[in-house]
């Protein structure tokens, strides 16, 4: 080769160098500049809502109206159960809640009667008592009538007295002292009427004592049968409300033979078929709420000191090359995902080596509606968070 050759050479190599040198610088600055405005991870998939159904009373499935994969509507039937033993339980007690209404509409009219007696017998004492009222004060009467003529005899008989004398002494007329001796005699003769009237009125009013003593035992007697009468009509009662719960509860198992949907979504892991014996609470399959998608990003500690609460998010999905999603930071977990993990790590042990832990944090997505792209649950996506 002549020195002629080589000189072309020598002059190229320094700008090719320089222009390696100017690309990578600019490239480092782009890669720095990058990173030191953006946080970004790999770690992150997209989550939604797992709905599980179980069967809620037990039997034979008698039709299964879903596929795998199917989509479902919010009350959408999606299997049966066999219904007839849960029927014979809604007859039987509607049967016995009647039997409890008849019992309280006995209660009830028995508690009605002894009402009706009861008022009576206080009706019956509260008359008697007025009776008792009038005799008493018949025999006050008596007695004061007595006592007035007490003084009419002692009067009387202080006259004759007085009037046998002047007879004797001429001093008055035979007629004078007939006179005084009538008055005498008959004062003496209402004195002993008087008295009878108070024997009579006395006899009177223990006779009317007695019928009070009698009438407030009968009160007593139906106040007792009042008061067994109402705590009959309370159990009563209370029988009817269980038969009602009762029966409400027959009619709710026989509702829960229609397995529903309790959301929209789509069946998944279904392992339900006809004629499979099924027991409460046993699982037959799950719905996926899809319409509602979100990412779990899981960021080391050392990159969620800019983030917050509200930052917008770049999202890219690898199921889907060159389409671009956005997303919203809506919360961060209360602890790492290593407290959650099954044996979480405990660095008192002395054997401490420091690992970076990571922070799940919560991403709400924008336009995850694109039914071009269907958004599924488990997908990997790929954040970037732009920070300052």
């Amino acid at each position: 080769m002549s020195t002629q050759d080589t000189k072309p050479k020598r002059k190229i190599a320094p700008f090719i160098f320089g222009a390696v040198l100017l690309g990578g610088s600019i490239f480092g600055y782009q890669k720095i500049s990058y990173m030191l405005h953006n946080e970004e991870t790999e770690n992150s998939q997209l989550e939604a809502n797992f709905i599980p159904i179980s069967a809620k009373v037990g039997g034979y499935v008698t039709s299964v109206r879903i596929k795998d994969n199917q989509v479902v509507k919010a009350g959408d039937t999606i299997a049966t159960i066999d219904d007839r033993e849960l029927k014979i339980k809604v007859l039987q007690a509607e049967v016995a809640l009647k039997n409890a209404e008849a019992n309280l509409g006995l209660a009830s009219a028995s508690a009605g009667t002894a009402n009706f007696n009861i008022n009576s017998s206080d009706a019956n004492v509260q008359a008697v008592n007025a009776s008792v009222s009038s005799s008493e004060s018949a025999i006050l009467t008596a007695k004061d009538n007595a006592e007035a003529q007490k003084i009419r005899v002692d009067r009387a008989t202080a006259d004759y007295n007085r009037y046998k004398k002047l007879l004797d002494e001429k001093s008055i007329t035979q007629q004078q002292f007939e006179n005084a001796k009538a008055e005498k005699e008959t004062a003496e003769a209402l004195l002993r009427v008087a008295e009878s009237q108070i024997a009579t009125a006395g006899r009177s009013t223990d006779v009317v004592r007695k019928q009070l003593n009698a009438g407030t035992a009968q009160k007593n007697a139906v106040q007792s049968q009042l008061v067994t009468a109402q705590r009959q009509t309370n159990v009563a009662k209370t029988l009817v409300e269980q038969r009602k719960a009762e029966l409400d509860l027959a009619k709710l198992n026989l509702s829960y033979c229609a397995v529903i949907a309790p959301e929209s979504g789509e069946v998944s892991k279904k392992s339900v078929l006809v004629g499979q014996l099924v027991n409460p609470g046993q699982p037959l399959m799950t719905l996926v709420d899809n319409s509602s998608v979100w990412v779990i990003a899981n960021f080391k500690e050392t990159q969620i000191g800019k983030m917050k609460i509200g930052n917008k998010v770049h999202l890219k999905v690898d199921a889907y090359k060159g389409k671009d999603f956005e997303g919203t930071i809506e919360s961060f977990a209360g602890a790492t995902g290593g407290k959650f993990s099954l044996l979480p790590p405990d660095n008192s042990t002395g054997n401490f080596v420091k690992v970076v832990q990571r922070v799940p944090t919560k991403i709400i997505i924008d336009n995850n509606n694109d039914a071009a792209t269907p958004l599924r649950p488990g997908m990997s996506v790929n954040v970037v968070v732009p920070v300052k």
